[in-house]
């Protein structure tokens, strides 16, 4: 029997049952909330993401999610410095529909990144991470200009071992070290230009959400589609989804896919005409 909002509402009040927390249920918005009750910091799931999510991975997808809210709350309750943490600040990769302020109000440090992704920037805590914001920068004097060179610094001491798959003459690698930074990967600039630098076709790049980085070896036509399709399964299957559109990578800029394929059709009617 397929699970249903309210059935699993009744599964996460288990899991949330603790005296120190306190839980509700949105019914207009599909949301339930756990949070401290003294300082009223806490998580809002979206209950629907959450049942897709069931769907596809079963009771593994409901653990994972009660792992990570327990562990951010847990967090919250930790008073956290940057400084004396400078090797544990990484740069997060996130969509532009991503909340730009925490739900206390105080606002997030980030930076545009693409059309699709914006660059926030987190602090490492081990099993999570805390994304920086203002008040937090603010204790220690530094810019954002800085915070953001020290992010990428420690981005690129991290390993990045590929995983490799030739899917219909096309050259497919992926980044899943599950680290929290996978797609943070595509910030190496340095990295990728060696990528494209022995692809024998364009090098095409997706990241559909926070635990993988595809990177494609594109030398055929097919090679869209199959990217195309790929990062709308992962878009849909991840915890932290960020976009289901590609990217092709040329001379250290991201040009969105579905723009060039505008193109293809004009081209394709022409060679008709003629």
């Amino acid at each position: 029997m397929a699970l249903t909002t309210l059935k699993l509402k009744k599964i996460l009040d288990k899991h949330f049952s603790q005296s120190e927390w306190q839980t509700s249920f949105n019914r207009e918005q599909d949301s339930y909330r756990v949070e401290w009750r003294q300082t009223k910091k806490g998580v809002t799931i979206k209950l629907p993401s959450v049942l897709a999510k069931h769907e596809q991975r079963g009771e593994a997808a409901i653990e994972e999610l009660v792992y990570h809210v327990k562990t951010s709350l847990k967090m919250m309750n930790e008073e956290q410095s940057l400084q004396g943490n400078e090797q544990k600040i990484f740069p997060v990769i996130r969509s532009t529909s991503f909340p730009t302020a925490t739900n206390s109000g105080k606002a997030l440090i980030y930076q545009d990144h693409t059309a699709e992704t914006r660059i926030y920037y987190a602090l490492d805590l081990g099993d999570t991470y805390q994304l920086i914001d203002e008040s937090l920068l603010a204790t220690t004097g530094w810019s954002r200009a800085h915070l953001h060179e020290m992010a990428l610094f420690n981005m690129k001491s991290l390993p990045i071992n590929l995983k490799e798959d030739e899917v219909a003459g096309n050259q497919f690698y992926f980044v899943s070290a599950q680290d929290g930074y996978d797609a943070s990967r595509l910030l190496n600039e340095s990295w990728l230009d060696q990528m494209a630098d022995q692809a024998k076709g364009e090098l095409a790049i997706a990241v559909p959400h926070q635990d993988v980085l595809i990177v494609v070896d594109v030398r055929n036509e097919m090679g869209y589609d199959i990217l195309a399709q790929m990062a709308m399964q992962f878009f849909a299957e991840g915890r932290v989804p960020i976009t289901a559109l590609s990217f092709i990578y040329q001379d250290r800029h991201l040009e969105p896919v579905f723009i060039l394929a505008k193109k293809k059709p004009m081209n394709q009617n022409e060679n008709e005409d003629e």
